[in-house]
């Protein structure tokens, strides 16, 4: 009985390990096309859009967007955010593979020749967290 009694607790009253992570992105050119924002938990496929935990193609107003993640267990994650102007679905790049396309990561992480490691834009997601990436 003590059992039933602490499984009915346990469902009425659940610890809270679900969380929450509200990406604001600002510095967009301008308000054509699409954000891409990639949410990753591991390094497998950070930053490559399409291969994140999970991800929203959101509309852009004013240079900025606003998207929210829900349900996140606590862990490790970090962000990835391109802005699809052209609305091609996919990061523009030049002849060299440089992006032409804006872009940005959590931690506002901006290496110059290459893409940042999923280890440099990690952030530790333990409660409700609100963070603010700047695109380029």
């Amino acid at each position: 009985m003590n059992g039933l009694f602490l499984l009915v607790f346990w469902w009425m009253f659940p610890s809270k390990d679900i969380y929450f992570l509200k990406v604001n992105v600002s510095g967009f050119p301008s308000s054509k096309g699409f954000a891409n924002v990639a949410l990753f938990n591991s390094s497998n496929g950070f930053p490559i859009y399409g291969k994140q935990y999970q991800g929203k193609v959101v509309s852009i107003k004013d240079g900025s967007c606003q998207v929210s993640f829900t349900g996140l267990p606590s862990g490790s994650y970090s962000v990835a955010v391109y802005h699809d102007e052209n609305n091609n679905q996919k990061m523009d790049k030049n002849l060299f593979g440089a992006p032409t396309e804006a872009y940005g990561f959590s931690n506002n992480v901006r290496p110059v020749f290459s893409a940042p490691s999923f280890e440099e834009c990690k952030l530790n997601l333990s409660n409700d967290r609100s963070i603010n990436v700047k695109v380029k």
